[in-house]
């Protein structure tokens, strides 16, 4: 299939299931600066660019995805988002002196790229990469 009548076409949107909305919400307003740009009282979305991510109570998150068990925050992650930047160094300053706590970094990667990683209320991983 060609990109531009089929699929995939890219990635939208992303749902992440939280089990603090309000909590969640506060913390991507305060760490990347974005404006929610839609919610409801289940939801909160936030654009990245083109790519839309939704925060979804998880309490939501069956009508979502059943028959599909909804797993819980202590499942372990399994995977992680990453956002380019133009100083990963700087940024991981800026971040740790707003209270974000990082679960690594910044650091040199054996493939190229420099990067640190911090987790959201939730316990999703974003990771800062240059």
């Amino acid at each position: 299939m060609s990109e531009q009548g089929g699929w995939p076409r890219g990635v939208t949107a992303i749902t992440l299931f939280v089990e603090d909305l309000a909590g969640c919400k506060q913390f991507y307003r305060e760490t990347f600066g974005l404006p929610v740009a839609y919610e409801d009282d289940a939801s909160a979305v936030f654009k990245f660019g083109d790519l839309m991510v939704n925060l979804l109570d998880v309490a939501s998150a069956p009508g979502l995805i059943a028959p599909a068990p909804v797993g819980g925050a202590d499942a372990g992650r399994r995977f992680q988002l990453t956002v380019e930047v133009d100083d990963v160094d700087a940024l991981y300053a800026e971040l740790t002196g707003r209270g974000v706590e990082f679960v690594n970094g910044p650091m040199d990667r054996p493939w190229g790229i420099r990067t640190a990683a911090f987790a959201d209320p939730a316990g999703h991983i974003w990771e800062i990469a240059k």
